[in-house]
């Protein structure tokens, strides 16, 4: 069936020919209905027409409702944001438009300023305060938290907040931020959410509908460019899906049936026998030794798929470049491998721009460049850097200077930039649509372990593909990797949604500011009002109906246990006392193992040269640092789960930094060996001359053998009655006790899955106003808050953001930071904010200012060691997304040196760190600094110094890497 155009496409005269006079009176009144309204006048702005999609949330937003729309990356969800701004310009009220990064905050900034010019648009984002009291604000979602909390005249007159990313709610440690959002705004302000395609957007929207009232929830998986799914083995480019399922999946169509997961029915075959026939050469032979490369790409005689290889980056890219793909993103999960994989490229000579189009970079770039000294360009590698521009090709991620990365996103923009090598960080919102997509592997490092990409992550990565208005369709690209299953990378490309999950919990500041201005018990309401109660309000319903099932089954288990001699359940009680009995002896042999190992481990000292009785690092060992816990306000060691973890340097002239599973067994310093001064860890000379003296002093001693001793089951009473009581026991002598043992253990099982169930029931009922019973009960007991008062010492705590929020306000309050000049403050306040990248720990204890900055940074570390033992006993911890994290030094003394007014060149080579981390921690420690600032008591130095310190660090290339 052919439906008919909309009435407001036809022109005059087919009005006249088609419709009769009443039907023309109808349609022209209908068409000045809508030229009235503001969407109408919006709908100008743009030259290409607004989707179904766009046009419903428009819309709805026009008629007063809030709206929470969910569409896939590159659909132009942000139009629906830009018509809230449209209207509070027209309805002479404020809009907010929030950002979860700072990049992107500069970005909309940008784009806001050319359609409505730079006297009705702002920014704030902690670094730059641009027109602040704008009717058009743009800022990063802290930024507008903060603002609620104090009390902020800006808020005045605000009538739209749009929440860009809405989904970022879900992440671990900033989440939290826009839920205090969305239920602290004014019932007045009309709320706009963007959000990726989440499988639950129904429910996100029915809270939202529930704490700020008449929400429309506006769902599109439609892709306006649809997206194909490769794989690149070899020299061939295979299609991932067969091609009637491609072409469902490429545009965002779901399938009849419903299904929406890939299965390997929908795999294209050849992609299959491909994959059979790599892991047939691996693990089941063939008569080919698998360094042999002949026959790569090609068909074997007997008919089978050739031999497939991982393309190299530059093979990639030329690729691309010869079948129309470009402009490419590839996604590497390693700063290290963006910046290698651009110097492929420039060693393969591989050239993507031509003549005009280098000069058209050169220009550009100089013009962008030219505010930054000439020794600083040096250091920060620029003539490397706008070489490989020149040949349209650059590397993008978080350890750039923001200045660089922000002319790599125009360059792209513009087509003068044709591949791009980039983080994940990437995919966060950057608008840097290109024509394809390249994954290199589909593991990444998530912080903690590699794991695989998510669904999730696919989709926000692979969804930059396919530019609107510009190409017919993208492409995602996977590289052919050892052992990638086809069908696994289908379910991964075919699963387009994910559920959002709040990571929403109390902070310090947050209990302060909620009680100052609601009192406690109203803060309780409020915060039961979150998404993260929300959610698990819900989930309660399927465990109730999970705990009925688990009780009909234990009717039937306790049936099937029932013995003629006797009560079986006893005699089952009998044998599982004994088993946990035995066990129990086990951990606490264990445990005193463990203790005497920690114990020898305390005793250790600088220059004890030890031998590490296992791990991969066993052998002969140098203690570096002992690594023992830090020691409370009162004297006590703190009690860590890791115990001491030592570093030391091994014979093999590594440094390394090892954990109590390296020493299930007590060890003993076995010779001495002196440490000079000068030795430098990163140093692979001082490593080599200290391990050499290693080897030469202690190498010929051989480590004693540690000798068994009796279990302690074997004299213990307890185990012997439990026996006796067995022997004894009617039921021993039944013919059927195994099968009876048998049903009994189900029973146990099921029993105990049972009571977990019912305690998972209660725990999540008030589990978040719990939490914060617990914060209140620790801020009450160090003087925060008494009752529903907020002390002097708690309004200190309330203009205090952050992880280590508490940890500022006592360091102010002890006066930890009086008498320090401003670099010494500096390098303070940096263990606030920095946090290392993993592994950057082993090269042993950070290197610190001398004098007065390294004992209050020592005060530093014994005051959080005294607020970690108050949150164990309140049962608080950073586990749970709450609690104060150890404060990090890895950035004290570089801060002080910058702050000190040394060179960038200087700083950056001790500092061993790319210019872009530098600049970033420097700018959130110029942040903690104002907050410092803000806080500090009068009559003190600290005010003064903080204020001094911000101007010491604002200097060379932070002062210059800000908005364009």
């Amino acid at each position: 069936m052919t439906s008919a155009a909309p009435d407001d496409q036809l022109s005059p005269s087919e009005l006249n020919d088609e419709l009769s006079p009443a039907e023309r009176y109808a349609a022209s009144r209908r068409r000045a209905k809508e030229q009235a309204t503001a969407l109408f006048a919006f709908r100008q702005l743009y030259d290409f027409p607004l989707d179904d999609f766009q046009v419903e949330a428009c819309e709805a937003l026009e008629a007063g409702s809030g709206v929470l729309v969910a569409a896939p990356t590159g659909s132009g969800k942000t139009i629906v944001g830009e018509f809230a701004v449209h209207l509070a310009l027209a309805e002479g009220r404020k809009c907010f438009y929030t950002t979860p990064i700072k990049a992107l905050s500069n970005q909309k900034y940008a784009d806001l300023v050319k359609r409505y010019g730079a006297a009705k648009v702002g920014l704030l984002t902690g670094d730059n305060t641009i027109n602040s009291e704008a009717p058009v604000v743009v800022m990063t979602t802290e930024v507008l938290r903060n603002m609620l909390y104090a009390g902020s005249q800006t808020l005045n007159g605000l009538g739209y907040v749009v929440m860009d990313e809405v989904h970022y709610l879900a992440d671990r440690f900033r989440g939290a931020v826009w839920e205090e959002v969305i239920i602290h705004l004014p019932e007045s302000v009309t709320l706009v959410s963007l959000s990726a395609t989440v499988s639950n957007a129904e429910e996100f929207g029915d809270w939202l509908d529930t704490v700020r009232g008449g929400t429309k929830v506006i769902v599109s998986e439609h892709r306006p460019v649809p997206l194909w799914q490769h794989v690149l083995a070899g020299n061939r480019m295979y299609d991932l899906f067969t091609t009637r399922v491609a072409e469902e999946r490429a545009s965002g169509r779901k399938r009849e049936g419903g299904g929406t997961k890939g299965g390997e029915a929908d795999v294209n075959p050849e992609l299959v026998r491909l994959a059979r026939a790599e892991q047939d050469r691996r693990y089941g032979g063939g008569g080919r030794d698998r360094f042999d490369k002949r026959g790569r790409g090609r068909s074997m005689p007997n008919g089978r798929p050739g031999r497939a290889w991982t393309p190299g980056r530059a093979e990639v890219i030329d690729r691309l470049d010869s079948e129309g793909l470009l402009p490419a993103i590839t996604f590497i999960f390693s700063r290290a491998g963006c910046e290698g994989a651009v110097q492929q490229c420039l060693n393969s000579g591989l050239r993507l721009n031509n003549d005009a189009e280098r000069a058209e970079v050169r220009s550009l770039v100089e013009t962008r460049t030219e505010s930054i000294p000439n020794e600083d360009l040096h250091v920060l590698g620029y003539y490397e850097w706008i070489d490989a521009l020149e040949r349209g090709v650059a590397a993008h991620h978080a350890g750039m200077l923001p200045t660089f990365k922000e002319i790599v996103e125009e360059l792209f923009l513009r087509g003068l930039v044709k591949a791009v090598f980039a983080t994940e960080t990437l995919a966060l919102g950057i608008n840097m649509p290109a024509r394809s997509v390249v994954m290199e592997k589909l593991v990444k490092w998530n912080g903690e372990t590699h794991a695989d990409v998510t669904p999730g992550e696919y989709t926000q990565l692979t969804g930059r593909a396919g530019r609107r208005g510009i190409d017919v369709e993208g492409h995602a690209v996977v590289l052919w990797q050892p052992n990638l299953d086809p069908a696994a990378l289908a379910g991964l490309a075919g699963t387009r949604t994910y559920p959002l999950k709040s990571s929403f919990k109390p902070s310090y500041n947050m209990a302060v500011n909620l009680v100052s201005q609601f009192g406690r018990h109203k803060s309780r309401e409020l915060l039961e009002t979150s998404f993260a109660q929300f959610q698990a309000d819900r989930s309660v319903v399927g465990i109730a109906r999970q705990v009925q099932r688990n009780e009909e089954g234990l009717e039937g288990y306790r049936e099937a246990i029932t013995c003629h001699l006797g009560d079986f359940q006893e005699y089952a009680d009998l044998r599982r006392a004994l088993k946990d009995r035995e066990n129990q002896l086990a951990r606490e042999g264990a445990n005193q193992r463990r203790a005497n190992a920690a114990d020898s481990l305390e005793k250790l000292r600088p220059g004890d040269v030890i031998h590490v009785p296992t791990g991969r690092f066993a052998g002969l060992a140098l203690v570096l640092d002992p690594g023992i816990p830090p020691v409370s306000r009162h004297g006590h060691r703190q009690e860590h789960s890791e115990g001491p973890r030592p570093v030391v340097l091994t014979a093999e002239r590594q440094v390394k930094r090892l954990a109590m599973i390296d020493f299930p067994v007590p060890v003993e310093a076995i010779e001495r060996v002196r440490i000079p001064r000068s030795f430098n860890p990163r140093s692979p000379q001082s490593r080599r001359d200290l391990a050499s003296a290693l080897r030469t002093k202690a190498g010929h001693i051989e480590p004693e053998r540690v000798r068994k001793g009796r279990a302690a089951a074997a004299d213990d009473p307890e185990i012997a009655r439990l026996r006796a009581a067995l022997r004894q026991h009617p039921c021993h002598g039944c013919d059927e006790r195994e099968d009876h043992a048998r049903w009994a253990e189900r029973y146990e099982r099921l029993h105990r899955d049972t009571q977990q169930l019912e305690r998972r029931m209660q725990s999540r009922t008030h589990t978040i106003a719990r939490t914060f019973d617990r914060v209140c009960a620790l801020l009450t007991d160090l003087g925060y808050l008494r009752g529903d008062q907020v002390t002097e010492d708690g309004r200190r705590l309330a203009r205090l953001y952050g992880e280590l929020d508490l940890l500022a306000s006592e360091c102010l309050r002890e006066e930890v930071w009086e008498g320090l000049t401003p670099a010494e403050l500096a390098a303070c306040a940096s263990a606030l904010v920095y946090e290392s990248r993993r592994g950057d720990d082993e090269s042993g204890a950070p290197k610190l200012p001398d004098g007065k900055a390294r004992e209050a940074l020592g005060e530093m570390v014994r005051l959080w060691g005294h607020l970690d033992a108050l949150e164990e006993q309140h049962k608080l911890s950073t586990e749970d997304n709450v609690g104060q994290r150890e404060p990090d030094l890895g950035f004290a003394w570089t801060a002080y040196r910058w702050a000190s007014g040394h060179p960038l060149d200087a700083v950056l080579r001790e500092a061993d760190m790319p210019a872009g981390d530098f600049v970033r921690w420097t700018r959130q420690l110029i942040d903690v600094l104002g907050q410092i600032a803000n806080a500090a008591p009068e009559g003190g130095t600290v005010r003064a110094t903080a204020r001094k310190g911000v101007d010491g660090l604002r200097r060379g290339i932070i002062a210059y890497s800000s908005v364009s």
